[in-house]
């Protein structure tokens, strides 16, 4: 129940907008409904006028205009339902199409306010089934099944007016069953419910499992592990089946429970009304036509519980799905300080002041961590696997904050400082360099869409890589596709140089820039290295320590904790950590 109010909330927040739209809606369904529970009653008078015309007919008398006159009235009742039916049908897709549509960009837009501990703990197959499956079925049950429910409950209460004017013995008989329905209805549904959100969240995690290994295919197909891979496949796929399969049975368990109680139903109305029409309470010329019309209200009244039945499995499926639209519209935003403070770069320092860390609280990484890095110094982190160098990096642009201690800039914690802010100050180049689609001239400017075309090129020459731009058929404007990638993984790595030397920031990071390439790309990169380090205040984060020989200062960490600090003379005439891993990797050279 607690997930059904919250999907009610959820929906209600994006359909709200469009209450002139539901008001005519409203209006259309509440007048096909009466055109719909008033065909009866003309079907009724129609059995009756023939009933009478027959018996005239026998008198000598042939006068079968009554009998005309209600099928016209008939027709024109059926032709206006059909367009009542039709106005409110295209206008609710037009506010579920925008609606959904709105869910989208909301839901886009949410994901672009996440915190990266978000994205670090969720799988990306997995987020990008909220915007496929759920939408989709969100989308599908808006259409179907909420119409349903609103026309079919106009058709309920419809149905039960004009039965009980009709007369009020059918009527009771006509709803008799209605309990023992209802019952059967909620033990079913309660099943269904269960494995339905089982099932969508079987999906998520299959599709996670397949973007995974589609993006590790190479190493798949490397250690020939895709009888393993496919062996996995089959265990996820095998769990979205039966859970699928169990919800689909108990889901479509209802309709035909719903149709048989309808039948039953049937039955039982016209027992009772001919036992009326042979006892005497209605007249028997009138009987038979009360009776054929108590039949059609009998199935319009079980109409509306079998085609709720028949459609409930797609509503419990909205309610899933907005349910894990909710759990990220619900996770937190990256926390941005009211009226925070405007920096315009580091003009003194950066420090890390007895900085506490851990991904989980529980499990520390960063342990009394203090570095001070002055305007223009570079200072490079080396260590071990594991001991906390890129984890530094992530706090120096606050995507993660400290569980203890600080990271300031001139002295102001980062905590007070307006995101955008901070962030238009740091250029960080990762391991892994990220081209998106488009030019070779939109990747260089994307994080500065406003430059200029000499300003693009002057930072592709102090990357060197304008050379090998110019080189091609289109130059800057080449597109850059999944099947059309120009790049080796050196060349990514100068794009991603020269697009953070284009935004000029005050902090560099530079995080195992040069690990993926060969010895001469590396000399290639370290030169652009350099051009983008010169004058600015940078960390440099490597494991080959040749590249950071000419650091202002080194730092090395091991287990979390800062244990040497010093230029590379220095470190090597301390012969400690640093000096046997510079000489273990020289001798390994």
């Amino acid at each position: 129940m607690t997930d059904l109010i919250k999907a009610s909330k959820f929906f209600y927040h994006y359909l709200k907008k469009y209450k002139l739209s539901f008001l005519i809606i409203f209006i259309t369904i509440v007048a096909a409904t009466y055109l719909q529970v008033k065909a009866p009653q003309f079907i009724g008078e129609a059995i009756e006028e023939l009933t009478k015309y027959v018996f005239a007919l026998s008198q000598g008398v042939d006068d079968k205009s009554a009998f005309i006159s209600v099928l016209q009235k008939l027709l024109i009742f059926y032709v206006l339902t059909s367009a009542a039916n039709f106005i409110y049908s295209i206008l609710f897709t037009q506010v579920v199409g925008k609606s959904t549509n709105r869910m989208r960009i909301g839901l886009f837009n949410k994901l672009e306010k996440l915190t990266i501990r978000f994205f670090d703990s969720h799988k990306d197959g997995e987020i990008l089934s909220r915007f496929t499956s759920d939408l989709d079925n969100i989308q599908n049950s808006l259409n179907q099944a909420l119409l349903q429910v609103l026309t079919n409950a106009a058709l309920i209460v419809g149905v039960l007016i004009m039965m009980f004017r009709q007369n009020v013995e059918l009527a009771w008989a006509t709803i008799a069953s209605t309990p023992v329905a209802v019952l059967i209805a909620v033990v079913i549904i309660q099943k269904a419910r269960k494995y339905v959100d089982i099932q969508q969240d079987e999906v998520g995690k299959l599709n996670g499992y397949m973007d995974e290994k589609i993006s590790g295919q190479r190493v798949i197909i490397t250690y020939g592990l895709q009888e393993e891979t496919i062996d996995g496949f089959v265990k996820h796929n095998k769990k979205v089946r039966e859970a699928t399969f169990k919800g689909q049975v108990y889901s479509g368990l209802l309709f035909p429970m719903m149709q048989g109680m309808s039948l039953v139903n049937t039955a039982i109305v016209i027992f009772f009304g001919g036992w009326l029409a042979l006892n005497g309470d209605v007249e028997r010329a009138a009987g038979l036509g009360l009776i054929v019309m108590f039949v059609q209200y009998s199935q319009q009244y079980y109409q509306p519980l079998m085609q709720i039945s028949s459609g409930y499995s797609m509503i419990q499926l909205a309610v899933t799905g907005a349910r894990r639209l909710n759990e990220m519209f619900d996770e937190p935003d990256e926390i941005n300080p009211e009226n925070g403070k405007e920096i315009t770069g580091v003009h003194e320092s950066v420090s890390l002041n007895h900085v506490d860390f851990g991904y989980d609280p529980e499990i520390p990484i960063l342990k009394d961590v203090s570095i001070n890095v002055n305007k223009g110094e570079m200072v490079a982190l080396v260590g071990p696997t594991g001991s906390g160098k890129t984890t530094i990096m992530n706090l120096l642009n606050r995507f993660y904050d400290v569980n203890g201690g600080s990271v300031t800039f001139d002295g102001t914690d980062i905590r007070e400082i307006e995101l955008s802010s901070l962030r238009s100050h740091v250029g960080i180049v990762l391991q892994d360099s990220v081209l998106f689609s488009g030019t070779i001239r939109e990747n260089i400017s994307f994080g500065h869409p406003q430059a200029s075309e000499e300003e693009i090129i002057a930072s592709a020459k102090q990357a060197n890589i304008h050379d090998f731009i110019v080189g091609l058929e289109k130059g800057y404007d080449t597109e850059i596709t999944e099947e059309n990638n120009v790049f080796s993984t050196g060349q990514k790595q100068l794009i991603s140089i020269a697009r953070t030397i284009l935004t000029n920031p005050s902090l560099l990071i530079l995080d195992e820039a040069t690990s993926n390439v060969d010895t001469v790309t590396e000399a290639k990169i370290q030169k652009a290295m350099d051009e983008a380090i010169r004058g600015r205040t940078s960390f440099v984060i490597a494991h080959r320590l040749k590249t950071i020989l000419n650091a202002d200062r080194i730092v090395v960490l091991r287990n979390g904790e800062v244990i040497e600090e010093g230029n590379h003379h220095e470190l090597l005439k301390q012969h400690g950590f640093y000096s046997e891993l510079y000489h273990n990797q020289f001798v390994l050279e």
